[in-house]
């Protein structure tokens, strides 16, 4: 099937097609006049390449991982992926404990601000900040 057939089946964009491509997550065979042509096979690797990327991970770390799907039986291969999903996985922990305490840090300032909101709206002084 032609780019255009696998964008409309898969609902990625022929740029992202043309993208997972050049970083060699997908492959075509090219006809006479340089257009591309993908196996139906690549509809579900599509699938699994947007389910990597919506799992946060890089096209540089599914690049590691797919290989995983291409030789299913090599238990090296199958150790690599294992290696680069847990160190995505980390990674995904790492960036949810910042999260959390970028949103403990905006609490705290909701919280002034809302005693400092209700002191202006009871037209009370201010409480002077202590340094």
């Amino acid at each position: 099937m032609r780019i255009g057939e696998l964008s409309k089946r898969t609902g990625v964009s022929p740029r992202s097609l043309r993208y997972y491509e050049e970083q060699g997550l997908l492959t075509s065979s090219r006809s006479d006049t340089g257009q591309r042509h993908y196996q139906a096979a690549a509809v579900q690797r599509v699938s699994l390449i947007r389910q990597l990327f919506d799992a946060g991970m890089s096209s540089r770390v599914i690049a590691t991982v797919l290989p995983c799907v291409d030789i299913p039986g090599d238990l090296g291969v199958a150790e690599k992926t294992y290696t680069a999903m847990m160190r995505e996985r980390d990674r995904i922990d790492a960036d949810i404990a910042h999260l959390i305490e970028t949103r403990n840090a905006l609490d705290v300032l909701i919280r002034a601000n809302s005693r400092h909101r209700a002191e202006l709206s009871t037209g009370a002084e201010p409480v002077a900040q202590q340094t």
